[in-house]
């Protein structure tokens, strides 16, 4: 095979045993790879009803095509579960070293099944794979875990690891990669640490093969030009990096608030990636073949915080800062340190967090449930102290652990999480940009973002700008970005390289690696069998159209003040015609005639 490896590796836990597998053609061809290939695995072997921290669970890594190839931005693996914060089926995404280091290895995917009886971790090199003791390095954190297997094995290794967040099952626990890597979100980290996997460490010194190398090369060099002169891709996530979006979200009045309670927040620009490049930058950072190098190494000059590592991105600024209505952006990157430490989520700490500020605002949790913190909006001390207390374990971070929902559930106000599927909504307000809150709703993984990133077209005017107001056209395009990013993530490339080039520069890339000819056509219909695989599963797994909803904050209260004053989300003028248009009934049951079509 070309592009491909054509062979998973399957790991049984409790027996101890490895074995070598041959990936289809036929699977290999119709689920690309990655979150595509990985997600097919999962439905094929793994009953939707179970407990996702059960051994009856699967934990599968998978590679996509483009991985370990000169194609821009190709960095990216994905983590496939049952996830444990949502009970959805879950697909992190992650970039760095990892997937294409497997892919050096020689294999697409990994798919582990039950429980060890103690701590392990993988270890493979090349041909040669081996479950190790891990009993010494449970309880470290993801730095030490990394440079201990890194001493163990091999100092070029890269090592994808739990650290105490995967351990004690803090159920939105990250899978961390080359320490500051993540793939986050819905929990995938909580079902390593359920196996007592603590991490797996990869060397490779093969290469990926493509079918056709001079049209494969002219193909990469054509997209990397395009990302190059994009101004977001080429210039804007260079400089800035992601947390540029803070300043242009306030603006628009788009920037959650106070755990959604506003929609702007007056200190924006002194957590905005202006001020992080002015204050604590130290470089860009970026991934394997990456052109954009949007990561952010940091230093904390402040000695009450202290420290130094990556970050923080976008979405991890305003969790910790305006959703906590927090301005200090050394306090910020702490508590972005923290997590990476401890592999957990950012978006669902810091988003917990404000949801627990407001219950105590609100006075329906006091400092007897807090351990005498009083957790008032803007107590950038006491935001730190909870992901502390969350990763130690320790007092009320064990209900923090549980995230937003559940917490506020606890307390017999489940409506102040701002959630779906019991997954916390990233830093977009859907009141002000409907399309994302669309996507939002329908996401198969809870609120997600990266599962369809209408913010491109609705804010950044990416491939162009279409009114954020407005629900008109909105079904249409969310479902055209939410199948274009199953196909991306499938591939192995990164969401930002969208930010220069689509669809039809994706499908000549993976074309001309894999030697299987992929229209623009046949590629975004390998992203629409993708999502309508992940609906099925999360359609036996119980859910149904019901839970493709908002808060009721989002739905019921106006913005109270700024440009998108006055305005809900119209989710109920939107969600009837999406159905319509993925060609499911109006219970948002795929057809068996759209079933058919996907060859599913």
């Amino acid at each position: 095979m070309n592009g491909w490896t054509g062979t998973i590796v399957r790991v049984d836990l409790a027996a101890g045993t490895v074995k070598k597998e041959s990936l289809p053609a036929e699977l290999a061809r119709k689920f690309i790879g990655g979150r595509g290939l990985a997600s097919k695995i999962l439905c094929d072997e793994v009953d939707p009803t179970i407990d996702p921290l059960s051994p009856k669970n699967k934990l599968i890594f998978s590679t996509g095509p483009l991985n370990g190839t000169y194609a821009p931005s190709a960095s990216h693996y994905n983590v496939v579960a049952k996830g444990p914060l949502t009970g959805t089926i879950a697909a992190s995404s992650s970039g760095g070293m990892f997937g294409p280091m497997l892919k050096y290895a020689g294999y697409d995917a990994i798919i582990f099944e039950g429980k060890a009886k103690k701590p392990v971790y993988l270890w493979i090199k090349d041909d040669e794979i081996e479950l190790r003791s891990a009993e010494d390095l449970w309880g470290r954190n993801t730095v030490e875990t990394t440079e201990e297997i890194r001493l163990a094995t091999d100092d070029e290794a890269s090592v994808a690891c739990i650290g105490p967040g995967g351990e004690r099952l803090v159920l939105f626990a990250n899978v961390m990669n080359e320490c500051n890597r993540a793939a986050g979100r819905s929990g995938v980290g909580a079902v390593m640490g359920s196996k007592n996997l603590k991490a797996v460490a990869v060397r490779g010194t093969g290469a990926v093969r493509v079918s056709d190398n001079e049209a494969f090369r002219s193909a990469s060099q054509r997209a990397s030009t395009k990302i190059r002169e994009h101004a977001v891709g080429g210039k804007g996530l260079r400089t800035y990096g992601t947390d540029v979006l803070v300043n242009i979200l306030n603006e628009i009045g788009g920037l959650p608030t106070r755990n959604f309670r506003e929609s702007q927040f007056p200190g924006a620009d002194k957590v905005g990636g202006e001020s992080l490049t002015a204050r604590i930058l130290t470089r860009p950072r970026g991934c394997f073949s990456c052109i954009i190098s949007c990561g952010r190494a940091t230093r904390i000059k402040n000695p009450k915080f202290g420290g130094m590592g990556e970050g923080p991105e976008y979405e991890t600024a305003w969790a910790f800062g305006p959703d906590c209505g927090i301005d200090d952006l050394e306090a910020i990157t702490k508590a972005n340190y923290l997590c990476n430490e401890a592999g957990m989520d950012t978006i669902t700490m810091g988003s917990t967090i404000a949801c627990a500020m407001d219950l105590f605002e609100n006075g329906i949790i006091t400092t007897k449930d807090t351990d005498g913190v009083a957790l008032n909006f803007g107590d950038a001390e006491a935001m730190v102290e909870m992901v502390r207390k969350t990763a130690e374990g320790e007092g009320f971070g064990k209900k923090l652990a549980l995230g937003s929902y559940r917490l506020a559930e606890s307390y017999g106000h489940p409506e102040y999480s701002m959630s779906v599927k019991k997954q916390e909504m990233p830093a977009y307000d859907p009141r002000a940009v409907q399309g994302i809150g669309l996507n939002f709703a329908t996401s198969n993984r809870g609120a997600c973002h990266v599962r369809g990133y209408t913010i491109a077209p609705e804010v950044l005017g990416n491939p162009e700008k279409v009114d954020n107001m407005t629900t008109d056209g909105k079904a249409k395009l969310d479902i055209i970005f939410q199948d274009l990013t199953a196909a991306l993530d499938s591939t192995g490339a990164c969401l930002f390289a969208t930010f220069g080039i689509g669809g039809d520069d994706l499908a000549e890339l993976l074309s001309c690696a894999t030697g299987v000819s992929y229209s623009t056509e046949d590629f975004m219909k390998a992203g629409e069998r993708i999502w309508n695989l992940e609906r099925i599963f999360n359609l036996k797994a119980g859910f149904s159209a019901r839970d493709d909803t908002l808060p009721d904050r989002i739905l019921k209260d106006q913005v109270l003040k700024g440009p998108a004053k006055g305005q809900v989300n119209r989710l109920g003028d939107m969600l009837p015609e999406y159905y319509s248009l993925r060609g499911w009934d109006a219970s948002g049951v795929p057809t068996k005639e759209k079933l058919q079509e996907l060859g599913l």
